[in-house]
């Protein structure tokens, strides 16, 4: 009997969610990284991820578009769920765009050639149409100067920046950013962030594992902290700041703020 149901990585979506993760487990060998975590992620909502290292904030993450394989459980992208058809993930990653804690330019490539390199090779999108739609967006991070140069001539600050841009040329539906400051200096935090901010405030849907708590307090709908792969709180920035529940999210944000 041939099923009528419809490939879940060519339907379109229906739900008002950008990413339901139900139940999911995620193993590295005797380590549990993930246990049954559970997350909705509206359309348009920013939530930001903080917890100790080796909460699991960043294999959450990664799960979510593929990086890492979780092992039970449910991740569905936009209407589509991950499982191992690797048509379902090359779809997913098509609406998700990945900015990681090292920049991860190809260094043989001018900042406007990396911009460009996915939108030609996964798109099918003529050199012509990529440079312009790179130029823009290399513009709309403040760096649209910097085009022909190599990564290597940049700051850290400004060679994240590009990543932001590379991210953002599959016009995703969702941005994945894996402590995105970790690695720059502090004066160089500051211009990250604010372009951050920016795609905050455009509607992007953003999912942000990040220490930077004065950007989760302005620009979060909701911070989630996590700890021994768990989700221990989560709540709107005025409650999770103010009135924590629990005592390891008080603990936590006491060494962070007085830190």
């Amino acid at each position: 009997m041939i099923s009528s149901k419809p490939d879940p990585a060519t339907r379109s979506p229906v739900s008002p969610l950008a990413l339901e993760m139900t139940g999911v487990v995620k193993r590295f060998a005797a380590f549990q990284a993930l246990k049954g975590v559970d997350l909705n992620v509206e359309r348009g909502e920013r939530i930001v991820i903080c917890g100790p290292s080796g909460s699991g904030k960043s294999t959450l993450i990664r799960c979510v578009n593929g990086l890492e394989r979780h092992d039970s459980g449910r991740i569905v992208v936009d209407g589509i769920e991950l499982t191992a058809d690797l048509r379902h993930l090359a779809k997913v990653r098509t609406q998700t765009g990945m900015v990681f804690q090292s920049f991860n330019l190809f260094p043989h490539l001018t900042v406007l050639e990396n911009v460009c390199l996915a939108p030609q090779w996964v798109k099918g999108m003529g050199r012509v149409e990529a440079e312009k739609a790179g130029l823009e967006l290399l513009a709309r991070v403040r760096i649209a100067e910097q085009a022909q140069k190599f990564p290597a001539q940049l700051s850290g600050g400004q060679q994240q920046r590009v990543a932001i841009a590379r991210a953002l040329a599959m016009s995703p539906k969702l941005m994945l950013f894996d402590e995105p400051t970790s690695a720059l200096d502090p004066e160089m935090v500051k211009e990250v962030l604010d372009v951050m901010i920016e795609l905050a405030t455009g509607g992007m849907t953003m999912l942000v594992v990040t220490h930077e708590m004065a950007f989760a307090r302005a620009v979060s709908n909701r911070v989630i902290f996590m700890d021994a792969g768990e989700i221990v709180e989560q709540g709107p920035p005025a409650q999770f700041f103010t009135a924590p529940k629990h005592e390891r999210t008080r603990t936590f944000l006491k060494q962070i703020l007085n830190h």
